[in-house]
C-alpha cells in the first residue's frame, strides 16, 4: 500500500470499534505467533490503514525485543494507540478470550473432542496460516527490503535463525541486525514522515511507575507466596515470572510452565499433554494455555477462579512492557541514529519471520499434510494477495475444505 499520509486512518476509534475487531481476529487467528501478525498487518495496516507498513514494523521490532507474547503485545499497543486504555484491554480480551474459553470447557470436559491434531479442518486452517504468513511476508518485503544491503541483512538473518533454532539466537539475530543497521546502511533520505509515527496516550511519568510495577511485582510476589502460603499468591507468582521471563512466544514457555506444574505436582503429565494439543487448535495466542492449567491445577484455586489468576498473571507483564516502552519508544524511534538502526532491525525481523514461514508454518501446514494442504495454501494465497478477500474469510474458506477433503 501506499505510505501516503490521505491512506492512514487518523481519526480515533472507540472501544467498541476495537472490540469487534480484535474480537474477529480472536476467532480466526490460527496459526501461532507469527501468523497473528501477519492477520493483524492484513486487519491494520492494508484494510483499515490504521497505522503505516513502516509504524507497523517498528512496532513489531520493539516488540520481538520485550519478554512475553509479541503478538499479544502488539495487539495491544494498537489498541491503547487506537483508543486508549480502554481501546488496550478491549483488545486484549477480544483477541484472548475466545480461545481461554475453549479451554477452559476442555477442561472441565465440556469440549471433550479427543486428539484433534489430525483433523481436516485443523489441517485447512494451518495450510491458510501458509498463505497468510507468506502474503504478510511478501508485502513487508516489498517496504522495507527494497535494496541489496537490506536484503542481504534479511537474507542473513533468515539462515541463522533457520539454522540455530533458539530464542536467544533469534533476539541475537535482531541485535545484530540492528547493529549492522546502524553502521552499515546509509540513513534514509529524508526524515521520518508524520504517517510514520505512532503517538499513544500515556505520559512519561505512567511510563515509569509501570516498569517500577513490573519489576516489584517480579521480585515481590515469590516473597509474598512464601509469606502468606495461599494457594492464589503461589498460582499468581507462577504464571506472572513464566509471562515475565520468557522470549520468543507461547511454544518457549512451555518448558518452564512443564516445570513449575507438571513437576511439581500441580498438574498431572496427561492432563498437561492433552491440553497443550486442544492449545494448538484453537485460535488466538498460546499463552492461553495458561488458563488451562489454571482450571485444572490439583490445589486451590483451580475451576474457573484459577483460570483466571492464571490469564492475568501471564499477561500482565506483557500489558506493563507495552505501557512502560511506548512512550520513549515513540522518541527514540525519530532519531536518526535510530531509524538506521530500525531500517536494520526491520531487515532483521523480515528474515526472521520468512525462516517462521519455512519451520513451523510451512513444515506443519503443508509438508506434514500433504500436496492438498499445498493446493489449500496456494489458493487461499491467491484469494488474499489477488483477489483481496479478508483474511477472516480465507481462514475460515479454508477450515471448511479441509474438513471436506483432508
Amino acid at each position: 500500500m501506499s505510505d501516503d499520509r490521505s491512506t492512514i486512518d487518523r481519526n480515533p476509534g472507540n472501544v467498541l470499534e476495537v472490540f469487534w475487531v480484535f474480537l474477529r481476529l480472536g476467532l480466526t487467528s490460527f496459526g501461532g505467533p507469527v501468523a497473528h501478525l501477519a492477520y493483524f498487518r492484513e486487519a491494520f495496516v492494508e484494510r483499515r490503514r490504521w497505522l503505516s507498513e513502516k509504524a507497523y514494523a517498528d512496532l513489531v521490532a520493539l516488540c520481538q525485543f520485550l519478554p512475553g507474547p509479541a503478538s499479544s503485545q502488539v495487539g495491544m499497543a494498537l489498541g491503547l494507540q487506537r483508543a486508549g486504555y480502554g481501546g488496550m484491554l478491549a483488545a486484549w480480551f477480544a483477541f484472548t478470550m475466545p480461545s481461554v474459553v475453549l479451554l477452559v470447557a476442555f477442561a472441565y470436559g465440556v469440549a471433550a473432542a479427543g486428539d484433534l491434531s489430525e483433523a481436516g479442518w485443523i489441517s485447512g486452517l494451518k495450510a491458510a496460516a501458509v498463505a497468510v504468513v507468506a502474503h504478510a511476508v511478501l508485502g513487508m518485503a516489498k517496504s522495507l527490503t527494497p535494496d541489496a544491503a537490506r536484503a542481504s541483512i534479511a537474507a542473513v538473518a533468515m539462515i541463522i535463525v533457520l539454522l540455530l533454532p533458539h530464542p536467544f539466537v533469534l533476539v541475537g539475530a535482531i541485535v545484530a541486525a540492528g547493529a549492522i543497521g546502524l553502521f552499515w546502511l546509509k540513513p534514509e533520505a529524508e526524515q521520518q514522515k508524520p504517517e510514520d509515527a505512532f503517538p499513544v496516550r500515556v505520559s512519561k511519568r505512567f511510563a515509569v511507575c509501570c516498569l517500577g510495577l513490573f519489576a516489584l511485582l517480579l521480585a515481590g510476589l515469590p516473597l509474598l507466596a512464601a509469606a502468606t502460603g495461599q494457594g492464589w499468591a503461589a498460582l499468581t507468582d507462577l504464571f506472572y515470572r513464566a509471562g515475565a521471563l520468557v522470549f520468543g512466544g507461547g511454544h518457549v514457555v512451555l518448558p518452564l510452565l512443564q516445570a513449575e506444574t507438571v513437576h511439581t505436582g500441580l498438574v498431572d503429565a496427561d492432563s498437561f499433554l492433552a491440553g497443550y494439543g486442544a492449545a494448538q487448535a484453537v485460535p488466538g495466542p498460546l499463552f492461553t494455555f495458561a488458563g488451562f492449567l489454571g482450571a485444572s491445577s490439583s490445589g486451590e484455586p483451580s475451576g474457573i477462579l484459577g483460570a483466571a489468576i492464571a490469564i492475568v498473571a501471564i499477561f500482565l507483564p506483557a500489558a506493563l512492557l507495552v505501557l512502560g516502552t511506548l512512550p520513549f519508544w515513540e522518541g527514540l524511534r525519530s532519531n536518526a541514529w535510530a531509524r538506521r538502526t530500525l531500517m536494520g532491525v526491520n531487515a532483521g525481523v523480515v528474515g526472521i519471520l520468512a525462516a517462521a514461514l519455512y519451520d513451523p508454518v510451512f513444515t506443519a501446514g503443508v509438508l506434514e499434510v500433504g500436496i492438498a494442504a499445498l493446493c489449500i495454501a496456494v489458493v487461499s494465497f491467491v484469494a488474499l494477495n489477488s483477489w483481496k478477500v479478508p483474511a477472516w474469510a480465507v481462514v475460515i474458506g479454508a477450515g471448511l475444505v479441509g474438513w471436506v477433503v483432508l
